[in-house]
């Protein structure tokens, strides 16, 4: 029968230091990582404002001209009897100053202007625009983004007229098609003319189709 050999004090002793060693190190990385995650905080976007009947919101972080043309869009539904063709025109205005003002936007799937676009083809219009114009777009969850990007000065309506729109089996017979020139603080070479077409849902008129 073997006899069973027996660790030596130094041995025990090295062994409880190395599992000490180890331990600390854990703890060390662990608080390390805690204290270094801990000092970032995430962007927080509230929502500043609303249209609630229409379901349009307003996001705190939006610029000076998109919030003034929030604004007039506000007066033109709360009226007794809505222009139309005004509405269409602020909805083509809010749109693409949302779209192609990159600059405040926090990743590459928050694509502005969502919310005006036709229900049923948003899913398709937020794919398009992460594979096309929000496809280089850095995050910027944690505010520490150094990239350039565009910042949409105004948007000018240059044509309101209405046309038939067939869409899904359907049509919209008096839908509106905007042409409006978009002018940017800095030309960095993106698109700066636009053709939307806005169809009826309900009382709302959403975007259904857009082109340079």
């Amino acid at each position: 029968m073997k006899k069973k050999r027996k660790l030596s004090k130094k041995k025990i002793t090295k062994f409880i230091i190395l599992i000490v060693v180890i331990v600390a190190l854990c703890v060390g990385v662990f608080f390390a990582a805690k204290t270094f995650l801990g000092g970032k905080k995430e962007k927080e976007v509230k929502v500043v404002d609303n249209i609630e009947k229409y379901g349009y919101t307003l996001d705190e972080n939006e610029t000076k001209y998109y919030k003034s043309l929030f604004e007039d869009l506000k007066k033109v539904l709360n009226a007794n009897e809505v222009d139309e063709e005004k509405y269409a025109s602020l909805v083509s205005q809010l749109f693409l100053t949302d779209f192609f003002n990159l600059e405040n936007k926090l990743s590459k799937n928050d694509v502005g202007g969502l919310q005006f676009v036709y229900t049923d083809f948003q899913g398709d219009f937020q794919n398009y625009a992460k594979d096309g114009v929000y496809q280089y777009l850095e995050n910027d969850t944690y505010d520490d983004r150094k990239q350039e990007l565009p910042k949409v000065s105004a948007v000018d309506i240059v044509n309101v007229e209405q046309s038939t729109f067939e869409y899904l089996d359907q049509a919209d017979e008096n839908a509106y098609v905007v042409e409006a020139k978009i002018s940017y603080e800095e030309d960095m070479g993106y698109q700066s003319t636009a053709t939307l077409t806005l169809i009826h849902r309900d009382h709302k008129l959403e975007i259904a189709k857009m082109s340079k």
